[in-house]
Formats: C-alpha cells, structure tokens, sequence
C-alpha cells in the first residue's frame, strides 16, 4: 500500500512536470505567432505609408497605443482594398485622423424635456 501511495504520488508529480512543460512550449508557440504577426504588419506598413506617415503613426503608438492599433488595422484594409493609390503619404493620413478623429467625437446628447 505504501508503494501505490508512492506510485501514485510519483505519477501525479511527473503529470504536473508534463503540464508545465505544455503550458511552457504553448506559451513560446503563442509569442513566436504574435512577434511573426507583428513583423508582417510592420513589412505592410512599411509598404503602405511614406517615410513621413510611419514617424507620425509611431508618435501616435506613443501616445494613444490603442488607437494606433486600429488605425494600422484599417490601413492595412484599406491598402489591401487598393482604394487608394500607395504609398499613402503624410499629408492623407493627417485627413484619415482627422476624419477618425471628428467621428471619435460625435456623441449622443439627451436632453430631458
């Protein structure tokens, strides 16, 4: 009995070592996907925008981290989409945030009567 006691502990030991070993290989699997994601964008971004709109778009990273992202997302679609001629300069990004930027800002006022 004091041998399946210990049997079994050994058992339990060595599936908890499997577990974290999974969870370990998993885990460099899940970064190794999102560092490969991450250069591709920036391989099409770099593409996409002139030299003057990637600095500006890594200020805007800087700043508002969050809405950075999206904006690289609807970049890359609308480059994607060939709406419009590439390499988007400067001057077009500075209109697409301001466009962002005053739809950002429309809100739904209730006035009570």
């Amino acid at each position: 009995m004091a041998e399946d006691r210990e049997l079994e502990k050994l058992r339990q030991k060595r599936l908890l070592e499997l577990q974290a070993q999974q969870r370990f290989v998993d885990e460099q699997r899940q970064a190794a996907a999102q560092q490969e994601y991450e250069q591709r964008k920036e391989a099409i971004l770099r593409r996409v925008l002139t030299t003057e709109a990637r600095m500006r778009l890594s200020n805007i990273r800087m700043i508002r981290p969050e809405f950075a992202q999206q904006l690289e997302l609807q970049l890359i679609q609308v480059a994607q989409s060939g709406k419009v001629a590439l390499p988007l300069s400067d001057e077009l990004l500075k209109r697409l945030l301001v466009q962002l930027q005053s739809d950002q800002q429309r809100e739904t006022k209730i006035r009570r009567i």
